[in-house]
């Protein structure tokens, strides 16, 4: 990693706060011969389900990833009005779910950080971190595509990663590259068709409230850690 850290006051996270929190970032940059890619897939993962999974597995094998970093957000700012799991509990269902794939990466990242969770501060911290031969794939879903013009600091998002949307099969992008267009913002867009991506954590939650089984939506270690800590209105497990 490139040690010649310098501050940047455009960001509400100090560099020096992100090498605070660097201890489970993935060691890149080291070898200058060579461009690194890594993806980072952001979200409240509450819980994370297989159309994550999934997502971050089709784009390191079409964009040619390096790693992808998961990084369950802290204090969400878009759900600042919703009740959301504990941090602890979102992360370790997520680094449950990424531990069997040597490209996956859990990261406290997000969670260890203090205050309201903004995707350009997280990006900013990362891109000071980072040596130039290390590029960001931030990989989110289609339908935040469309509103991530309204985002914090849009531009300066557009210019600190590529972004990566994840879309179901027959999705209509004409929103999404209509918005994009109209903005005047400078946005690269990678479009990934996922299947999985029918799935999500508001369908899980309210099986799990009603009972219904969650097999084969998510990682069986995540099932079982649902369950044994009662998350979602089930009874716990000791």
């Amino acid at each position: 990693m490139d040690s010649s850290l310098q501050a940047t006051s455009s960001t509400n996270v100090p560099v020096e706060r992100a090498r605070d929190l660097s201890h489970d970032l993935p060691d890149l940059g080291y070898d200058r011969s060579r461009t690194w890619r890594l993806g980072i897939m952001g979200g409240t993962f509450d819980p994370i389900h297989n159309g994550h999974l999934v997502a971050a597995e089709q784009a390191v094998g079409e964009i040619g990833l390096d790693l992808v970093l998961f990084m369950p957000a802290g204090s969400p700012a878009f759900k600042q009005d919703k009740l959301v799991s504990d941090p602890d509990d979102r992360y370790d269902m997520t680094l449950l779910a990424t531990s069997d794939n040597p490209t996956f990466i859990a990261s406290r990242f997000e969670i260890d950080r203090e205050g309201v969770t903004y995707t350009v501060d997280t990006l900013q911290a990362l891109r000071d971190y980072y040596s130039d031969n290390v590029e960001l794939y931030f990989i989110t879903g289609a339908d935040a595509i469309i509103d991530i013009v309204s985002w914090r600091d849009a531009e300066r998002l557009a210019h600190l990663a590529t972004l990566v949307g994840a879309t179901r099969p027959g999705y209509d992008l004409e929103a999404a590259r209509k918005n994009i267009a109209a903005s005047g913002i400078d946005f690269d867009v990678r479009y990934l068709e996922v299947p999985a991506l029918a799935i999500s954590s508001s369908y899980l939650r309210d099986r799990v409230r009603r009972g219904k089984s969650i097999k084969y939506l998510t990682d069986e270690a995540v099932v079982g850690y649902i369950h044994k800590k009662g998350l979602y209105g089930t009874e716990a497990h000791t």
